[in-house]
């Protein structure tokens, strides 16, 4: 048995900006997890020299991108060989970088796919340069040289694969490649493969249009490719929906939401894990070492985390959020305390992330919060998404706005590194997307292994876990209620999390130890890659 995990991003620390957010932050700890145990798993990548962006934020508010130059040589190692991807009549020549990640108890190589090379045209050398840049066309190209140049890679560099699990429908070219190799055998193609789709809406289904496809990969493509990924356009789930062995959602949710997009597919779930030897802080690294030795190599033993004293809790917490509120104030002049309540929100901004909700009723809000509680906003929105850049405007106009009547900072150029100092610092954690539109969601994940509670939505991994009061707090939601009902249930639900923060400290203490012992042993991807092992490998 050997695996190839293919990902569009994979995200595994923030010197190699090979990813944009959750997705390849996922990716990367699934390689993590999966080195951790010993599997044998192989991941393939393109290498971006102009990375996602930097975020800047103009004295308006508003996003600015900055693409620096990233050199790859002080981290991964380029190999002597070169591959040809067909596009656009022309013969694109790719190159390859290894990355190895060491586990506690194996290797895993990480190939990233490189077409900057001066064999190509400057056209050609521009397609890797940024991820999630450019337009249908680049994208496109981008899709081939990963799953096609990806499937080509590994037939060089790694025997004996016996799965090609597609993470996103990004990588589903990898199919075709297998079909072209196999004599057009389908049901070769799908003994092979299997998929995992990590979008609930379909606007995040990447569909090209034929003439687009043809005038791209011309014969590459399959003279029947519109029975396999649809009559309308090149639909690249459909494509791995249609060309896999099995298929899966990352929620009991999003299990559910796929099948009702997807009418007529077997498609289960794993839910999503985080790789928990990462995103766990020192503080409480310490503290599992004394009381629960082993969680390293099994996270499940953090279900005993009651057994740790609350003072050592206590402390712990106090330590982890002076490090945050050092570096708030240090890049931000903002004054943040370590005696107030600390609420995070970080992760990309998007309008169904709804992170102005909290804004519906200003006058609540600060009656709520003044001389109480601290907010930290952060996340990028994505180039092209103009209303994603307004919600960064309108959160930093409200700063601007209440400024000296409600403590809010909002970091600019959010990454790894940024995301493992909040969910180790914060008390809570704030999450209200639209649901169903969150198809899990991994950050709450990460605030558990450092004792943080969460307060969400019951969308994703928080649907299946909250014990409302008991491990965190659920905000009141459904698909029918108005943002309004929901930021009125927020008000109220934050107004108990306030009082018990500052009245009731053993409850809010007991509170953070059954956030570790319910979340921490299951949501991490040590279980989850277990899961796939189990399901979808073999």
């Amino acid at each position: 048995m050997k695996i190839a995990y293919l990902s569009m991003e994979i995200g595994l620390n923030e010197n190699i900006p090979t990813y944009s957010g959750g997705l390849g932050v996922l990716a990367g700890d699934h390689i993590k997890s999966a080195a951790d145990l010993g599997i044998p798993l192989v991941a393939v990548s393109l290498l971006y020299k102009r990375g996602y962006f930097m975020q800047n934020i103009n004295p308006m508010g508003w996003q600015e991108e900055v693409y620096p130059y990233f050199d790859p040589r002080a981290f991964m190692e380029p190999l002597p060989m070169k591959l040809t991807v067909p596009i656009n009549g022309r013969e694109v020549k790719v190159g390859v970088w290894k990355f190895t990640y060491q586990g506690l108890k194996g290797k895993v190589p990480i190939y990233f796919l490189d077409g900057d090379l001066e064999d190509n045209t400057a056209a050609d050398r521009l397609i890797t340069q940024h991820l999630y840049g450019g337009d249908s066309h680049t994208r496109i190209c981008q899709e081939a040289i990963l799953g096609i140049g990806g499937y080509k890679a590994l037939k060089r560099l790694e025997g004996g694969i016996t799965t090609y699990h597609m993470n996103e429908g990004h990588s589903a070219f990898v199919t075709l490649a297998l079909y072209h190799d196999h004599d057009g055998d389908l049901d070769r193609v799908r003994d092979y493969c299997t998929f995992t789709t990590h979008t609930p809406v379909p606007a995040g289904h990447d569909v090209f249009d034929y003439e687009l496809a043809e005038q791209t990969l011309g014969s590459f493509l399959p003279a029947q490719i519109r029975e396999f990924a649809g009559e309308d356009g090149l639909n690249m789930t459909r494509l791995a929906l249609n060309l896999s062995r099995a298929c899966n959602g990352v929620s009991e949710l999003h299990g559910e939401v796929t099948r009702e997009m997807f009418p007529g597919y077997e498609i289960g779930h794993v839910t999503n894990g985080v790789h928990h030897l990462t995103w766990t802080g020192p503080d409480y690294a310490r503290l599992y070492d004394q009381f629960l030795p082993h969680w390293r190599k099994y996270p499940e033993v953090l279900a005993a985390s009651e057994q740790i004293p609350d003072e050592l809790i206590a402390e712990a917490e106090v330590s982890a959020k002076r490090r945050l509120i050092r570096y708030v104030n240090a890049t931000s002049n903002a004054g943040f305390t370590e005696e107030f309540l600390t609420v995070g929100f970080a992760r990309r901004a998007a309008g169904y992330k709804r992170a102005t909700l909290f804004f519906t009723d200003m006058e609540r809000l600060l009656n709520l919060t003044r001389n109480r509680v601290q907010f930290i906003f952060a996340g990028k929105a994505h180039p092209r998404d103009e209303a994603g850049k307004k919600v960064i405007q309108d959160i930093i106009r409200t700063t601007q706005t209440y400024e000296g009547r409600v403590r809010l900072v909002y970091l600019k150029n959010y990454n790894m590194w940024q995301a493992a100092l909040l969910t180790q610092g914060v008390d809570l954690w704030l999450n209200n997307p639209r649901r169903p539109r969150e198809a899990s969601g991994t950050s709450g994940m990460k605030v558990t292994f450092n004792g943080g509670i969460n307060m969400s939505v019951l969308d994703g991994w928080w649907r299946e876990i909250c014990q409302n009061r008991v491990n965190g707090w659920a905000i009141g939601d459904d698909e029918d209620t108005s943002d309004e009902e929901t930021a009125a249930d927020f008000y109220a639900v934050l107004e108990e999390a306030v009082t018990t923060y500052y009245a009731n400290r053993p409850q809010w203490i007991k509170m953070m130890k059954a956030s570790i012992a319910d979340c921490a042993p299951r949501f991490n991807t040590q279980r989850m890659v277990k899961e796939y092992l189990e399901k979808y490998y073999r």
